[in-house]
């Protein structure tokens, strides 16, 4: 997949049930040309979950009303950062912020990212590859957060109907826009001479 990658697996957030899934992975790293490379791994009862199905690709806000897969993106020391939000239907949508929900509207991130999804018994998988040019850029010595995060929709819980996963879950409610959720750093890609 990629030349250095992680396997983190998400947790859960407390307040939320998710009794059909069993786990969920995240494999992250950059590519050799500067590209984030994600693989995130579901493991349930596809069943009982509502997975969205294939789209024509594009942009399309409020993707993570249903099964999605998240990645926010900042540089340490920075208040500023980037969400990707990526469902399994081919659909995307990317934001960036100057600050803790603060939307910069100066600034579109129009390059999509390639994404590519299969739903198998008791599986789901999606990758994702973002290009260097919307990554945030890095000062030399910098490293990148990242949060990455999932909402998972159940078809029949009692309990409500979505999950929310992350690395870290450092509210008393679900915020993956809380800078203490990106909790794992990668070294920025270098810039090209």
């Amino acid at each position: 997949m990629f030349p250095t990658s992680f396997t983190l697996t998400l947790l859960r957030h407390p307040a939320t049930p998710a009794p059909v899934v069993r786990l969920l992975e995240v494999h992250a790293g950059l590519g050799a040309d500067g590209d984030l490379e994600l693989a995130w791994c579901l493991r349930g009862d596809m069943a009982r979950l509502l997975i969205p199905e294939t789209r024509p690709p594009g942009r399309v806000d409020d993707l993570w009303e249903h099964t999605c897969f998240e990645v926010f993106i900042g540089v340490a020391g920075d208040p500023a950062y980037r969400e990707f939000n990526l469902s399994p239907s081919g659909q995307w949508a990317a934001y960036a912020f100057s600050g803790y929900r603060q939307r910069d509207e100066t600034r579109v991130l129009l390059a999509p990212p390639k994404i590519s999804a299969r739903l198998s018994a008791g599986r789901l998988e999606l990758e994702a590859t973002i290009a260097p040019a919307v990554l945030p850029t890095a000062p030399a010595g910098k490293t990148l957060q990242l949060g990455l995060a999932a909402v998972v929709e159940a078809a029949d819980t009692i309990d409500g109907s979505h999950s929310y996963w992350a690395l870290r879950h450092p509210a008393a409610l679900p915020d993956f826009h809380h800078r203490d959720g990106f909790a794992f750093e990668l070294a920025a890609p270098q810039a090209a001479a």
